[in-house]
């Protein structure tokens, strides 16, 4: 069964993550594949709205480690580019729901919806320092914009976990609803949005993001090359492999100098 799964509903595209047993934890063919059908919606006149949620008990874990360690991004192309590239270019608008966790990639990439909708009990994290690493998609601007410099220090810094409820407040949520309902809310709310004028429906979505979309674009551009150098570190290195062996990083045994 594909890792990603669509359904087309009227003029709603459903997009579904589609890895339950690894809580939709991304891989490199599932960023591509998930560009490709946004890109694709993007031009098909018959989609006015796309609704993204995710299978069983969690929206996306981030990014599969084991997978990503196989083929790290590059400053260049990569599956994840490909993918902010299309989120950032995205001109309808895009409707997600979500539940269980949102970590790290799952998090940032909701930055790029007009709705998002979470499950009581969601919980959201953006660990990327705990792993040695910067954040992406653009994040490092976008955040910091929509919350302030100091909630945004203490979401990227400390890389801590937080709940629907807080992210409501901080302004990274649009409303939190009762897990039985969040699919049926967020579908509401596509709905709502596909009986709209889609013409201008998609120049409102644009005028709401020209101010802050260079700056995206150029934050997306240096989080690739910091991430791109961060990834590859021996701090990176002892991260990722205390990850798998399950114990807690230990910094003080490599040497780095800070830029």
């Amino acid at each position: 069964m594909s890792d990603i799964i669509t359904e087309r509903s009227g003029s709603i595209l459903r997009v579904q993550l589609n890895r339950p047993a690894k809580k939709n934890a991304m891989t490199g063919a599932m960023y591509t594949a998930l560009a490709d059908l946004l890109n694709e919606a993007a031009q098909d006149e018959h989609v006015r709205v796309v609704l993204w949620h995710g299978a069983g008990d969690a929206f996306s874990a981030g990014n599969d480690l084991e997978d990503f360690m196989k083929n790290p991004p590059g400053s260049g192309e990569s599956p994840q580019s490909h993918l902010m590239n299309a989120l950032i270019n995205f001109p309808k608008p895009l409707v997600a729901a979500v539940h269980g966790v949102a970590i790290g990639g799952g998090t940032t990439m909701l930055l790029h919806c007009d709705f998002v909708y979470a499950a009581e009990g969601t919980k959201f994290q953006t660990p990327f320092i705990n792993l040695a690493l910067v954040p992406e998609f653009g994040s490092s601007c976008s955040i910091p914009a929509r919350i302030g410099y100091l909630h945004a220090a203490e979401m990227i810094l400390l890389g801590q976990p937080f709940e629907a409820k807080q992210a409501e407040a901080l302004g990274l949520v649009t409303r939190v609803v009762p897990g039985a309902k969040l699919l049926a809310t967020a579908t509401e709310t596509a709905q709502k949005l596909a009986e709209k004028p889609a013409i201008a429906l998609q120049a409102c979505k644009r005028l709401l993001k020209q101010s802050l979309r260079e700056q995206v674009e150029q934050a997306v551009k240096a989080e690739n090359l910091e991430f791109s150098a961060r990834v590859r570190s021996a701090d990176a290195k002892e991260a990722f492999t205390a990850f798998f062996e399950k114990r807690p990083p230990d910094f003080t045994r490599t040497k780095e100098m800070a830029a």
